[in-house]
């Protein structure tokens, strides 16, 4: 059968797949976030955007959602798809050790803000019903934006997913709450809650042992077919089926989504599984952020800039405080805690639910949910704003930590001093201690110092672009400084800022290239490793020796080419002498031909 052109579908994944595969890349060229990408994608296709204009251009129809409730379910799948993958990340015994987290700071941070914001709209007219309504709406964070900007395994992303599992844990609970609070509601609202507690935990065990009986052999089954197909197929079937399970014994279809995933991480199939639904959640997730995007009445909004710009402003002051105080009861660093509350002050796309089942219960005015509502998607809007300050506060927080005596007492004395601690810096800093050499290492990435305290290296946090923490490192005593970051403009201008401060302090950079590593000898480093150049002569060396020609000819061709590009350097650099790049071959590597 024809499918007509004015079809809705057919519109609707023109934009879906229009913002996926043409405007996201172009915001991500100018490094704006594709969450934004997203939301601003909804509110221009929108109903009160193009929308509007479509009775009088027609043509705008292909180019406009006309129904957002149509996609919908795509948007909820995208979620569901989220903590799947999520669950995907972890185990049982994670969770277990994360206890105290989720049981003990999840709860206080949902009912600390929900108290908090409830009793200042109480004081400001509000009943105590819809204070009640409103506060646990708002006091949700939104688990489909956070977590994806900080993950499961950061030290931020370990607090914020302790707290956003406890509130996905409750939203059934709030919901059958509400519903008890209403004025025309019995005790059975009450007894209701009671069952879904019973229900759902009842299903949770079936669901955990029949998983590990059955989810091993369905997935062997589908891997023995070598069929890609089958084995998504497959997939996407245990996360539907967990999902309706919970839902069928009241609970939300999120959990039942993330212990799929727990179930499948505990089994040697989870990778394959998250490489394949990978790109299911991407653009469902998508689809998600356009509905936020399409509920955005930009006209509304700048009629009531005001009231919404104090309502928000709240909201997000409140939450982060709250969170910030609870993570630091629990012995967060002051800059973890601080960039976590930010994160988790905007309201969740949860909260639009809280506030529709609050006004069906005839807590909240219609108008009062339309308010919140308005609220809401502006604050999931400026979540990744809210990021972004979260790292710049964090970042004055651990700077000003890391002014400590003992924080300067590792930069002290005859040592190295690495700038950067990504996969580079790490590895000369193992190599440095596998052989007695003393080194601090600095970094600028907060998590990744966090981390690295933790698993005992010797690193302070600090900016090296900033003049006053070079002066604190004392480089006038360091024996060597090594250059790791991947930047190679600030590598450069590094290099030229401190050969003329320290003028016979050995320099080893990291450089790109050879083009690279030439820039890096005129700006006066001591020597210049191109990381691409070695690999890419024993990627060759591996060919030729794997399709058959004999040893000697490709070490002598290995070489020769290294020559080449060593006299490249030296001549683009003007240096007198040879740069030193060679391999140091051991002689159990080389094997008669």
């Amino acid at each position: 059968m024809a499918i007509g052109l004015h079809n809705e579908g057919f519109s609707d994944a023109l934009v879906v797949l229009g913002a996926a595969g043409l405007v996201i890349p172009a915001f991500a060229r100018f490094r704006i976030s594709p969450v934004i990408g997203f939301i601003l994608v909804g509110a221009l296709v929108g109903p009160a955007g193009l929308g509007a204009l479509v009775p009088r251009a027609p043509w705008l129809y292909y180019f406009t959602i006309s129904d957002p409730e149509s996609i919908e379910p795509f948007a909820e799948f995208g979620i569901v798809l989220l903590l799947f993958s999520i669950g995907l990340e972890l185990s049982f015994r994670r969770l277990w050790a994360m206890r105290q987290l989720v049981f003990g700071t999840g709860p206080a941070a949902l009912v600390g803000c929900a108290a908090l914001v409830g009793v200042a709209l109480h004081l400001l007219g509000q009943s105590w019903g819809g204070s009640a309504g409103l506060g646990l709406a708002l006091a949700l964070s939104s688990t489909a934006l956070v977590l994806p900007m900080v993950g499961t395994t950061s030290p931020v992303g370990r607090g914020a997913f302790a707290i956003l599992l406890f509130q996905d844990l409750a939203l059934v609970p709030i919901i059958f709450a509400l519903g008890a609070m209403a004025p025309t509601a019995s005790d059975e609202g009450w007894v209701g809650i009671a069952g879904v507690a019973l229900r759902g935990g009842l299903t949770v065990v079936a669901m955990y042992v029949g998983g590990r009986l059955v989810l091993p052999r369905l997935f062997a089954q589908a891997a023995r077919t070598k069929s890609p197909e089958l084995f998504l197929a497959a997939s996407l079937l245990v996360v539907i089926v967990a999902s309706v399970a919970t839902t069928a014994a009241g609970l939300s279809p999120i959990v039942g989504a993330l212990l799929a995933g727990l179930l499948i991480a505990e089994t040697e199939y989870h990778t394959e599984v998250e490489v394949m639904t990978a790109p299911f959640k991407g653009l469902a997730l998508g689809v998600f952020l356009i509905t936020v995007g399409m509920s955005l009445d930009l006209g509304a909004i700048a009629r009531n800039w005001m009231p919404l710009l104090t309502a928000v402003l709240g909201v997000v002051a409140v939450k982060a405080v709250v969170t910030y105080l609870l993570l630091r009861v629990a012995n967060a660093r002051p800059g973890i805690a601080a960039e976590t509350g930010m994160l988790m002050g905007s309201p969740s796309e949860t909260t639009l639910i809280v506030l529709a089942t609050a006004a069906q219960a005839q807590l909240i005015t219609a108008a009062t949910a339309s308010f919140w509502q308005t609220v809401t998607a502006i604050g999931l809007t400026i979540t990744p704003l809210l990021a972004l300050l979260g790292r710049v506060i964090a970042r004055r927080i651990e700077k000003r930590d890391g002014a400590r005596p003992d924080t300067l007492d590792h930069a002290e004395g005859q040592r190295a001093v690495v700038f950067g601690f990504g996969r580079v810096g790490r590895m000369v800093a193992d190599m440095l201690a596998r052989h007695d050499q003393p080194y601090v290492a600095v970094e600028a990435d907060i998590d990744a110092v966090t981390q690295a305290r933790a698993g005992g290296y010797p690193i302070i946090f600090g900016d090296v672009a900033r003049a006053e923490l070079l002066d604190r490192l004392d480089l006038t005593n360091a024996r060597a400084l090594i250059l790791t970051m991947d930047d190679p403009v600030l590598t450069v201008r590094l290099t030229k800022r401190l050969r003329a401060a320290f003028p016979a302090l050995p320099i080893i950079a990291r450089a790109r290239d050879t083009a690279h590593a030439a820039e890096l000898y005129k700006a006066g480093v001591t020597d210049a490793v191109p990381e691409t150049l070695e690999s890419s002569l024993q990627l060759s060396e591996a060919v030729l020796v794997d399709l058959g020609v004999a040893m000697g000819p490709v070490i002598a061709s290995i070489h020769d080419k290294r020559e080449e590009l060593r006299e490249t350097i030296r001549r683009t650099a003007m240096l007198e002498r040879q740069p030193r790049i060679r391999r140091i071959r051991r002689t159990d590597e080389i094997r008669p031909a």
